[in-house]
């Protein structure tokens, strides 16, 4: 077979895709892919890595085979395919076996452009030889980190994945993941061992997300808060344990809001329910465990807020690389006390590896650093993905944006480094920043620390100004804590200096956050809240998630152009022949009439 021409790949880009053009590295993946050569490519979540391999599989004949551990998404990635045009169709544990013999003959009959394959299935013997009867025109390695012990979701299974280049000699093996550093990069490209491939390492980069690090105080409330200022969006809240994600979804639905918990310890039928609630928008807001991987493909999650310490920089990336996959303007919230740390310490302490222990430490560490630092934080990210962030100010993130101001804190750290060397370092943060204060509490007055010279001479400012330093001072190892269920603080060698008026302490106030939506284009709010209700009528018709009828960024497209014609609605960003075919009629009639009722908006 011949290699298909420009004409041909930028045919089915426009008409089964939608798009005009590619974005950054998809074209130089499906041009390789298409020349039959191996591919390895790291790509941001919401770069368009599914294109980069549903292209190929349109073009070429015989069926692309895509392997993914996300059971729980394969049902959407297929429904986003089938509405575009492309015969796809997957096999995971799921299906009933009816409906599982139904796609075993369609694959067979080489009816499909596109199977999803979960990697315990891959595994089996009769599966394998049953490929052989089978046209496969390639294979792809989706969340391919998976297969790397140093990646952050190491899976076993994987590593038969490795078998993939002697099983197809003649076909191209593709490998995807999200989030890899260069170390985990090289051990995939040798678990794999792909044949001279074509290895493209994409920006980390995500322009349209918003960092925000914000001091932890009253948590339930902060969240309420955050909510609030999304109304109507969809939103995720990942928790640190199954308690925390029940208890935070129930004061959220007390309060009113449209919220579920989803993590390992509830039932398969009830998480599924709650994932496809969140999916079809029929609830606004899902409360996650930190640990239990989703598989959320919904392309309009406006805001993802960690009310925990995440375990790992990878962690972070991936749960915050969730939100805004559509390229629209989403915000991503971590909020952070020192508190934190000391619940994730107690499990790494208990693991029996050592090495696994250590590894976990390390990732810790750079979590609280990226926490705790006052550098812009989209520079810090790439940073430790081994990324240079070339601007000075990224006028996305909270450092950058906010109203900041360095203030020296010197006078305020001694007066905290007093109350803990005279109370002979035996007591923990509250206590100490109690005493500063002039609490009048019971422990205060039976210790006698109400007699201290320290007593009472930061009366002056809040009480979370002086947890705030004390985290500060923690994150500049001015002082510790000591390990236990009951840490106490103590002095390290600078903070003698600091006493000794020998050194001095600056900290970094961000005193504003702003959420930068500097990407959004200018649309009709009214239009594109009634476009939204037909699209979730129509979704709901046919048993889909509405993202996959149309994308937040198509309806943004539309409530701006205001297309009256199918040829306009060809123009929209997303919109193919084959969704002009099935939904552009009842679009443009909305949209047609809206026209007529508001003649002055589309003028």
């Amino acid at each position: 077979m011949m290699t298909p021409s420009d004409e041909d790949v930028s045919a089915v880009l426009r008409k089964v895709f939608g798009f005009r053009e590619f974005r950054p590295n998809q074209e130089q993946i499906v041009r390789a892919i298409l020349e039959k050569r191996d591919v390895f490519a790291v790509m941001p979540t919401g770069g368009g890595k599914s294109l980069c391999y549903q292209l190929p599989a349109v073009l070429l004949p015989g069926t692309c085979m895509v392997i993914s551990p996300l059971i729980s998404l394969m049902k959407d990635q297929v429904d986003g395919a089938r509405v575009n045009g492309i015969r796809a169709a997957f096999l995971n544990s799921s299906l009933l076996p009816d409906e599982r013999d139904r796609v075993m003959q369609e694959l067979l009959s080489n009816s499909l452009d596109l199977i999803y394959v979960a990697p315990e299935r891959f595994v089996l013997d009769h599966f394998r030889q049953m490929l052989g009867r089978v046209k496969i025109s390639m294979a792809v390695i989706d969340e391919a980190h998976c297969i790397s012990e140093w990646g952050h979701d190491f899976r076993p299974d994987y590593l038969s994945l490795s078998d993939l280049v002697t099983l197809f000699p003649d076909q191209p093996v593709a490998a995807f993941t999200a989030t890899a550093t260069h170390h985990v990069q090289q051990d995939i490209l040798d678990k794999l061992a792909l044949r001279t491939p074509l290895v493209v390492r994409a920006s980390f980069d995500r322009p349209n997300l918003f960092y925000d690090v914000r001091f932890k105080e009253h948590a339930d409330a902060q969240l309420v808060s955050l909510i609030k200022k999304n109304t109507g969006k969809a939103g995720i809240i990942y928790r640190a344990s199954r308690k925390s994600v029940d208890e935070t979804a129930a004061m959220l639905q007390a309060k009113g809001f449209r919220a579920l918990p989803y993590h390992a310890g509830l039932s398969d039928d009830t998480r599924k329910r709650h994932q496809e609630a969140f999916i079809r928008d029929e609830v606004e807001v899902i409360v996650a465990t930190i640990a239990f991987g989703m598989g959320i493909d919904k392309s309009n999650v406006r805001y993802v807020i960690h009310a925990d310490l995440p375990k790992s920089i990878e962690n972070y990336y991936q749960e915050t690389g969730r939100a805004g996959r559509d390229g629209e303007a989403a915000q991503c919230t971590l909020l952070f006390a020192q508190g934190d740390i000391s619940k994730l310490r107690y499990f790494i302490d208990a693991m029996d590896d050592e090495t696994e222990r250590k590894r976990a430490l390390a990732a810790l560490s750079k979590v609280i650093s990226f926490a705790s630092t006052s550098v812009c934080r989209r520079r810090s990210l790439l940073d430790y993905f081994g990324e240079h962030y070339p601007l000075e100010n990224c006028s996305s993130c909270d450092i950058c944006l906010g109203t900041r101001e360095v203030v020296d804190c010197t006078r305020d750290a001694q007066m905290l480094l007093s109350a803990i060397v005279r109370t002979e370092e035996r007591f923990g943060a509250m206590h100490i920043v109690d005493i500063v204060l002039g609490s009048n509490n019971r422990k205060i007055r039976d210790f006698g620390h109400d007699r201290l010279k320290t007593y009472g001479v930061g009366k002056g400012r809040s009480k979370r100004y002086w947890r705030q330093l004390v985290d500060e001072l923690l994150a500049q190892k001015v002082i510790d804590k000591s390990e236990g269920l009951y840490p106490t603080l103590y002095l390290l060698p600078k903070g003698l200096q600091i006493l000794k008026h020998e050194a001095c302490v600056t900290m970094v106030r961000v005193v504003d956050n702003v959420v930068n939506n500097a990407s959004a284009l200018p649309y009709d709010q009214e239009l594109f809240e009634l476009l939204r209700i037909l699209r979730k009528q129509i979704a709901q018709e046919q048993g889909i998630p509405p993202y996959v009828v149309f994308s937040d960024r198509s309806l943004h497209d539309m409530a701006s152009i205001f297309p009256r014609s199918a040829e306009t609605m060809l123009s929209v960003l997303g919109v193919g022949e084959a969704k002009l075919a099935r939904y552009g009629r009842q679009f443009l009639r909305l949209i047609d009439r809206y026209c007529s009722d508001h003649p002055e908006r589309a003028a």
